[in-house]
């Protein structure tokens, strides 16, 4: 009777022993980060327009910041504050909750929903899984409950935005009967897209027209006119380039700031394209940098990148809304026609009008949004495009950086002055307007 007692206690022992110890866990921002640029290298591939795009990190940063909200005292939540968002749930149980698990999850899982795709995010999502499980399965388990009933919640309030009914609705029409209006543009002669952006619910605005910017120059070839004189500075600044060589500041400024996500390359009788970031990917990654170099907390990071992105992607509705408004043709089809069929821009002519420029807004609104959380004269090196062949470039400050992006326009003959000065202004305004109307942090 004793050996058999002797034996049971042995094998509860060892047992015992083989159970694995659950150790706590912390997120870190770097997790965070990793996420985003997931998030963006399956954007690259899925090649996702400039206003799409937005739309995926401002609802994906959203998810996640409300429920670091929900934990963290020195943030307050969007809810009452974004258009239609309400409180997102309590949990059940927060006993065993980590805030910034779920945080991360929820941003995984809305992101996962917008991209097309999936199977990339969840090898990424799953890795994570795995090492949170092993740690402390009893952690994770409610964690990643919590996450995902916010995810789903805020999925909820996204499908209500409006973007499903803008994709059965008709495409551009295009009005080859007045010389002014937009006309697709070589090489691939892409319809415009994303012609009912404006539709789109917005976040922090009133409506897509609140910002509404005074209209471009009349059309006119006449050469004592505003417009004739905005198209001559584009062909001139074109031209001054050709005898620097590709090495000219102008040139590499405007490659810098490209963020074409679909550039179409002809060789022979083959098509093909080269992917790359967006304008709001562009501005996303300068939130890494900057949050980066102030040692940002968890909470911190993810603030960061929601405020940023809600600033983006509203500056995409109040610009698309302007575009299609106005409808101005490009300067690659106004100088092929009047002035010189051989010229052509330095960037590819992205598909849509030309009135404002979208970099320049969406600039302007994203330095504002950068200035209020990291402060002015905040200095950065830009690595944002080293993965793209392009080199660092240094900026004293994100309105500096802004200036140089809305500017990078005309050196890539894409954008006339007009188009780039009130485009910048309008971001700004909108931006600012952002930053006032969202009380996001505490004290």
């Amino acid at each position: 009777m004793k050996k058999r007692i002797s034996l049971i206690v042995a094998v509860v022992l060892v047992l015992a022993s083989c159970q694995k110890k659950e150790e706590p866990v912390e997120v870190s921002p770097e997790e965070f980060h990793a996420s985003v640029d997931k998030v963006i290298e399956i954007m690259i591939h899925d090649i996702f327009s400039p206003p799409v795009a937005s739309r995926i990190f401002a609802y994906s940063n959203i998810a996640a910041y409300e429920i670091i909200a929900k934990k963290d005292d020195n943030y307050k939540s969007l809810a009452g504050q974004v258009t239609d968002l309400e409180n997102i749930p309590d949990p059940t149980n927060s006993e065993n909750i980590n805030y910034e698990m779920a945080a991360l999850i929820a941003h995984m899982d809305i992101s996962k929903r917008l991209i097309f795709s999936e199977e990339r995010m969840e090898s990424f999502r799953d890795s994570l899984y795995t090492t949170w499980k092993e740690k402390n399965e009893t952690v994770f388990n409610a964690s990643k409950e919590y996450g995902l009933e916010v995810a789903n919640f805020v999925g909820d309030w996204m499908n209500k935005d409006n973007y499903k009914e803008t994709r059965t609705m008709p495409k551009f029409s295009v009005d080859s009967n007045d010389p002014s209006r937009w006309q697709p543009t070589p090489p691939a002669y892409m319809n415009g897209i994303e012609p009912h952006w404006m539709k789109i619910r917005p976040f922090a605005i009133d409506s897509a027209q609140q910002f509404k910017p005074v209209p471009p120059p009349e059309f006119s070839m006449e050469k004592d006119s505003k417009f004739y004189q905005e198209v001559m500075e584009v062909y001139e600044v074109r031209k001054s380039m050709v005898g620097k060589g590709d090495k000219s500041d102008e040139i590499a400024i405007a490659q810098f700031w490209d963020c074409n996500p679909y550039v179409s390359v002809t060789r022979g009788h083959l098509m093909f394209a080269t992917k790359k970031i967006t304008p709001g990917a562009h501005w996303i990654g300068i939130t890494k940098i900057a949050a980066r170099k102030t040692n940002a907390d968890f909470a911190k990071t993810v603030y960061a990148y929601t405020k940023t992105s809600i600033a983006i992607a509203d500056g995409f509705i109040s610009c698309w809304d302007e575009k299609y408004r106005s409808n101005l043709i490009r300067p690659e089809t106004v100088i092929n026609e009047y002035i010189d069929d051989s010229w052509e821009p330095v960037l590819q002519t992205p598909p849509f009008p030309e009135y404002t420029s979208g970099h320049s807004v969406v600039s302007g609104a994203a330095a504002i949004a950068l200035t209020d959380i990291f402060g002015d004269d905040f200095a950065f090196d830009d690595d944002t495009e080293v993965a793209y062949g392009l080199p660092v470039r240094s900026f004293t400050s994100f309105n500096q950086a802004s200036d140089e992006a809305a500017l990078s326009r005309m050196y890539g003959g894409i954008h006339y002055r007009a188009a780039i000065e009130v485009g910048i202004k309008q971001g700004r305004d909108l931006g600012k307007f952002i930053v006032d109307k969202l009380d996001m942090t505490k004290g």
